[in-house]
């Protein structure tokens, strides 16, 4: 062991009990402990007692018989809110968990989401100290470090994420395939947005990558139909309910909506989609969706036609994966949660960072400046500084601080999206360029 492994493994391993100590910590002050996986596991509970999840009533009936809400929060709006199943069917397939004790299920996930992320955190740390162990350890260690939240909401990105980054590796690798198409199709069941772009990479690059790819899509397909059965038995109007629980929630100043009337989840709830900072233009869905998925639509357009036409190779599949890692967050709904998916964008940065140059040293910025402002724990301290200053909204003074929680991470994850896009085309480019010239030399 050389002694810059030996220092990218302490930082590894400091950021991950720091991960582990400082959530169990934070969850036991928290007034909303594990508030995002009561969500599915009570849910869950209303399938077990054939009522429809997606209806409001019968969610909240089920909640109070099985005493999980004293009578007195139930007119409270904030609280209303929270019964609005935003999930699909898919992810009744974690309903086990709703068969054990609340405190039990709590446990039982709590247990997997710590272990899923500190397990998928060593694989990508292992990948980039390839290139450079202190890079990765690093970078590893700041997502690790500041990603407490995970322990405390209990959010379903933990352990999305972590089968995601466990998936790449064994595709990658080559190396337990089974176990990666498994991990990645429920990955895709649970969190097709945080998942998607990953998967669609596999199926892009052709080979022996689409075919993983194509039975990860029917083991996600298998696994799906029950759920869907089951859910279209109980709750035969599910797809419209559905459809109006996200209404609801996305609507203007509720928790979802990406418009600046949204204070409240701003900082450490923030939304990080793109349409965050275009809403600050015209605060319109009809005006700020379609920006958003133009220029988001205008990156992945160049990166698939890469993908297509290039030789894949394991440094061109790191570099392309660090530039989906970045796009997946910007078009659609994620939060601070979801960011953890930029732990694919290590290996990438640690192999640019080892070529040296200006390239190199762009990466590591944009990916630790990525890492450092997706971090709950560093936007948990600005959130108290920014509150300490209590300005008026409507003044200049008032206007900077709502930009400085607003713009920083949907526009530095736009600029990693890009860099990383524009890296992957240059050296697909040049692919095509060595094996055309090679080609034409044997002929």
């Amino acid at each position: 062991m050389t002694r810059e492994y030996r220092d990218g493994l302490i930082l590894l391993l400091l950021g991950a009990a720091i991960f582990v100590l400082l959530g169990a910590a934070s969850r036991r002050s928290s007034a909303l402990a594990v508030s995002d996986f009561r969500l599915v596991y009570n849910g869950s509970r209303c399938l077990l007692q054939h009522a429809d999840p997606y209806n409001e009533n019968a969610y909240l009936s089920v909640l109070i018989a099985d005493g999980g809400v004293p009578p007195s929060k139930v007119e409270r709006p904030e609280f209303r809110e929270l019964m609005q199943y935003p999930y699909p069917p898919t992810t009744f397939l974690l309903v086990p968990f709703a068969l054990l004790p609340p405190r039990l299920a709590e446990l039982v996930w709590l247990t997997l989401t710590a272990t899923g992320f500190v397990l998928a955190s060593v694989l990508m740390w292992k990948l980039g100290a390839r290139y450079s162990p202190v890079v990765s350890g690093a970078l590893v260690g700041a997502v690790l470090a500041s990603s407490e939240m995970l322990l405390v909401h209990g959010n379903l990105a933990g352990i999305v994420v972590s089968l995601c980054l466990i998936a790449v590796w064994c595709f990658v690798e080559g190396r337990l395939v089974r176990v990666g198409v498994i991990c990645l199709a429920l990955a895709l069941i649970l969190k097709p947005h945080d998942a998607g772009l990953v998967w669609l990479y596999f199926l892009l690059a052709g080979g022996v990558y689409r075919r993983r790819a194509l039975g990860t899509l029917m083991v996600a397909i298998v696994l799906s139909l029950p759920a869907i059965a089951w859910v279209s038995q109980v709750a035969p109007g599910w797809s419209g309910e559905l459809r109006g629980n996200l209404a609801v929630l996305s609507a203007r100043g509720h928790a979802d909506d990406p418009g600046p009337a949204t204070m409240s989840v701003h900082g450490i709830g923030m939304n990080l989609s793109l349409q965050s900072v275009i809403s600050e233009v015209r605060d319109e869905p009809s005006f700020y969706n379609p920006a958003s998925y133009a220029i988001c639509g205008a990156l992945l357009l160049v990166w698939s036609a890469v993908t297509l036409r290039s030789r894949t190779t394991p440094e061109r599949s790191w570099i392309a994966l660090a530039a989906v890692a970045a796009l997946s967050l910007l078009p659609v709904y994620h939060r601070l949660y979801d960011a953890k998916l930029l732990l694919l964008a290590v290996p990438a940065c640690a192999l640019l960072w080892r070529e040296g140059r200006a390239v190199g040293r762009v990466a590591l910025a944009l990916t630790a400046a990525g890492v450092v402002l997706t971090g709950e724990f560093e936007w948990a301290m600005f959130g108290a500084a920014v509150k300490s200053l209590h300005p008026a909204t409507a003044d200049f003074a008032g206007r900077m601080v709502t930009g400085l929680e607003i713009y920083p991470v949907p526009l530095v994850l736009l600029a990693m999206a890009a860099f990383y896009v524009w890296v992957y085309a240059r050296r697909g480019v040049g692919a095509r360029g060595v094996v055309a010239e090679t080609a034409a030399v044997e002929r």
